[in-house]
C-alpha cells in the first residue's frame, strides 16, 4: 500500500507547506458546510477518510454506512464520493439521475498510460462513449452475434468436462478456480480471436497472466486517483505507474500482434468470423459509428473491455456459486437432481436445456447477491449539480454503488448472510438492471451490455459440473472448511482456490449417466 509513504512525504514537508494545504482543506471545508451534504464519518486533514477504507473496502464502507446512512459522504484523499448503499438510493443515481452520474473519474490506469486509447468501461461519457456503447449492443453483444458462438461454448465447456474427468478417474481434487478462470479466459479468446492462446497464469507471457496483472493494477491503491495534484509523485515512487505502464504497454503489443494477424488473414467464411474480423471490416467500411472515426486504438480499447470484463466475472461467479454449493450439501443435491432429471440420458447440457433448470438459475441469483464479482461497482463520476434524498451533490463528486453491501442488508433479506437460493422463487427481483437489489452487472447508462453472453457461459458451465459429477471435498476437510474468505481487487475473488473431489456417478445411483 502507498499511505505509508504517503505519510512520509507529508512528514517531510515544510511547517509553511503543510499550513498552507491545511489552510486550503479548512477553506474548501468551510464552503462546503453552507450546503446540504450527506452524512459521514468526520475526514482528518489530507488524508480525509482513506485511513477508514481497510483492506476490504467494501466491508469497511458497508460498516460505515450502517452507521451513517445509504447515502453517505466520505473524502478519499481530495475527492468527495458518495457512497449509495441501499435500492432506493442506487435507483436515484443509476435511473432517476443516470445522465447527471454516468461520466467516469479519470482511474489510474485510463487516463495516464504512453497510449491514449481507453477502453469502454473507463472512459468519460461523451460522444465516442455512445457511439462504443451503440456498437457493443447492436454488434458485438447482440443476440444474432452470441448465437454465432454458441460452439464455442459448449466446446470448451465440453473440453473442460472432459479434464474433470481424468482427474475423477484418478482420484485427484480438481482447483476449480483455475478451471473456471481458464474456462472464460478460452472462450473469450475463440470468440474475439478465433484460437486460444495456451499459458498458465504463472507464465509471464500468456495472456491470462496478462489480464491478472492488469486487473490487480486497476484495483490497486492509486496516490493519483485521491490526491491529483500531486499522487502522481507517489506512485512513481511507490513503482506502481511504472508497474502499470509495463502491464498495459505488454496488452498493447499482444493486441497489435492479433490485428496484425487477421489483416493478413483471408477469411472467406462469413460464419468464422471473430469479434476482430468484425471491428476490422467496421474500420474499413466506417458505417457503423457515426461520431467518431473507427480507428486501431478504438479496436484495442475494444478488445481491452470485453477481456477485463469478460474473464473474471463469469469465472468468479462460477467460483463463488460452487463454494457455496459445496457448503451447502442441500442445495448442490436439490439442482443436480433438477439438472440430471431434465436432461435424462443426455451425456451433457445443451444451451436449449438451459431455460429448464429453474433451481439452478435461483443459486446463480443467490451465488450473485452473497458474492457479486464487482462489490463496489466502477465508479461514475457526477457532471452536474443535482439532489440525492435530499441532499446537495455537486459535480465532479465521484459516486460508488455498494452492491456487496445491497446484497447482504438485513432490512432486505432474512438470514442474508446464509445461501438460501429458494429466496427467490416467485420473486421478480433480477439482474439484468431492472431491479437493485440484485445489481450484479450494474443499471442504466453503464450497465453491461455483455450480460446474455456472459451467463450463457455461466448457466452452461454451471450445469455440466454439476451434471457430470458428484462433488465431494478432499479428504478430512468439512463444509465448514471450505474458506470464504475474500481477496481484494478490482473483482473480488476467493483467496483459498476452490479444491474439490469429483466423483463419476454410478448407473444405480443416476440412470441419466448409463450411457457415458
Amino acid at each position: 500500500m502507498a499511505l505509508p509513504i504517503l505519510f512520509t512525504w507529508l512528514a517531510s514537508l515544510s511547517l509553511p507547506a503543510l499550513l498552507l494545504l491545511l489552510l486550503l482543506l479548512a477553506a474548501k471545508n468551510f464552503s462546503s458546510k453552507k450546503k446540504n451534504l450527506p452524512p459521514g464519518p468526520p475526514p482528518l486533514p489530507i488524508i480525509g477518510n482513506l485511513h477508514q477504507l481497510g483492506h476490504l473496502p467494501h466491508q469497511s464502507l458497508w460498516k460505515l454506512s450502517r452507521r451513517y446512512g445509504p447515502v453517505m459522504l466520505v473524502r478519499l484523499g481530495g475527492v468527495p464520493t458518495i457512497v449509495v448503499s441501499s435500492p432506493g438510493a442506487a435507483r436515484e443515481v443509476l435511473k432517476t439521475h443516470d445522465l447527471n452520474c454516468c461520466s467516469r473519474p479519470r482511474l489510474l490506469g485510463t487516463g495516464r498510460l504512453s497510449y491514449d486509447y481507453l477502453d469502454m468501461a473507463f472512459v468519460e461519457y461523451g460522444d465516442y462513449w455512445r457511439e462504443l456503447r451503440k456498437l457493443c449492443v447492436l454488434e458485438l453483444f447482440s443476440a444474432k452475434q452470441t448465437q454465432s458462438v454458441r460452439h464455442v461454448r459448449e466446446e470448451e465447456v465440453g473440453s473442460m468436462i472432459e479434464s474433470i474427468a481424468r482427474s475423477a478417474e484418478s482420484g485427484t481434487p480438481v482447483n476449480m478456480s483455475e478451471k473456471f478462470m481458464a474456462l472464460t479466459a478460452d472462450i473469450t479468446c475463440r470468440a474475439a480471436f478465433g484460437k486460444v492462446f495456451q499459458g498458465t497464469e504463472s507464465d509471464d507471457g500468456s495472456l491470462l497472466h496478462m489480464i491478472h496483472e492488469a486487473m490487480a493494477m486497476l484495483g490497486s491503491f492509486s496516490a493519483s486517483d485521491f490526491f491529483p495534484r500531486f499522487g502522481w509523485i507517489v506512485d512513481r515512487y511507490t513503482g506502481l505507474h511504472s508497474r502499470l505502464e509495463k502491464s498495459f504497454r505488454n496488452l498493447d503489443v499482444f493486441y497489435q500482434k492479433v490485428i496484425d494477424e487477421h489483416r493478413n488473414s483471408d477469411k472467406s467464411n462469413e460464419e468464422e468470423e471473430d469479434i476482430v474480423d468484425l471491428l476490422l471490416k467496421m474500420e474499413r467500411d466506417q458505417t457503423e459509428l457515426a461520431a467518431v472515426r473507427l480507428r486501431e486504438d478504438n479496436i484495442k480499447a475494444i478488445l481491452m473491455d470485453i477481456f477485463l470484463a469478460g474473464v473474471d466475472t463469469g469465472a468468479l461467479l462460477m467460483d463463488w456459486t460452487l463454494a457455496e454449493l459445496a457448503r451447502n450439501p442441500r442445495a448442490m443435491r436439490k439442482a443436480r437432481e433438477e439438472i440430471r432429471s431434465c436432461i435424462g440420458n443426455k451425456k451433457c447440457v445443451e444451451e436449449d436445456d438451459l431455460h429448464g433448470l429453474k433451481y439452478l438459475k435461483l443459486v446463480l441469483k443467490e451465488g450473485m447477491r452473497l458474492h457479486p464479482p464487482s462489490v463496489l461497482l466502477i465508479p461514475r463520476e457526477t457532471m452536474g449539480h443535482f439532489k440525492l434524498f435530499g441532499y446537495d451533490v455537486e459535480p465532479k463528486t465521484r459516486v460508488q454503488v455498494n452492491v456487496w453491501g445491497i446484497g447482504r442488508d438485513p432490512s432486505l433479506w432474512e438470514s442474508p448472510e446464509e445461501f438460501v437460493p429458494e429466496r427467490f422463487e416467485d420473486s421478480p427481483i433480477d439482474y439484468k438492471g431492472n431491479h437493485f437489489e440484485l445489481l450484479t452487472f450494474g443499471a442504466g447508462r453503464r450497465g453491461c451490455p455483455g450480460i446474455s453472453t456472459g451467463m450463457a457461459v455461466v448457466e452452461l458451465a454451471l450445469a455440466n459440473v454439476l451434471h457430470s459429477f458428484d462433488w465431494e471435498l478432499p479428504k478430512g476437510m468439512t463444509e465448514k472448511d471450505v474458506s470464504m474468505e475474500e481477496g481484494a481487487g478490482l473483482t473480488v475473488f476467493k483467496k483459498v482456490p476452490l479444491t474439490l473431489l469429483p466423483v463419476k456417478p454410478s448407473p444405480e445411483t443416476d440412470a441419466c449417466q448409463s450411457h457415458r
